[in-house]
């Protein structure tokens, strides 16, 4: 088996969550096993290892999780974006649209300098929504975003053709294709 494959069987699919007619990728059980997870760092740290990146920026909560282990092993400074209101120092601040409303994302004023070179990691990518918001963040510290990671793509919910229109070289592990 492809390591996308084996990646695919450990993510449990859960129907109708958070509502009827969606369906969930649960990334919980890939985290939870040994290998499955080992698979999914070293398959990043595989992509990133040559590339000149200077932080890696996790998204919370999960990609926390994710690019953690990914700026350990790459030897590189981890920057948390969170929402708004959970970082004790100054922030800075980016608002984006959901489907009903509207969210604001932060980081620390201090955590990313002009030129620094960021890849964004997330666990899941659906609209894009999140991810795209993250990169205006780190833009706005004048960083450059050299990529943004997902372990999952769902390509039919539209987020990927977002982000590529928007300019941004994007990855992901595996895709859930129609759902």
């Amino acid at each position: 088996m492809k390591v996308d494959e084996i990646l695919r069987s450990k993510i449990r699919s859960i129907p109708d969550f958070p509502k009827k007619g969606i369906i969930f990728r649960d990334i919980t059980t890939l985290l939870s096993d040994r290998e499955g997870f080992r698979m999914t760092i070293d398959a990043f740290i595989r992509r990133y290892s040559r590339m000149d990146i200077d932080y890696i920026a996790g998204v919370e909560a999960r990609g926390f999780l994710i690019g953690g282990a990914i700026a350990y092993e790459l030897r590189k400074g981890l920057v948390p974006i969170r929402k708004k209101g959970k970082l004790p120092f100054k922030t800075v601040s980016h608002e984006y649209e959901l489907e009903y409303g509207t969210d604001t994302i932060e980081m620390h004023i201090d955590a990313v300098a002009k030129g620094d070179r960021v890849l964004i990691i997330d666990d899941l990518l659906a609209t894009g929504g999140t991810a795209l918001a993250c990169a205006k963040l780190i833009e706005k510290l004048g960083g450059v975003v050299v990529e943004i990671g997902f372990i999952v793509d769902l390509p039919d919910v539209g987020g990927r053709k977002k982000i590529e229109e928007a300019g941004y070289s994007m990855f992901s592990l595996v895709q859930f294709e129609g759902d």
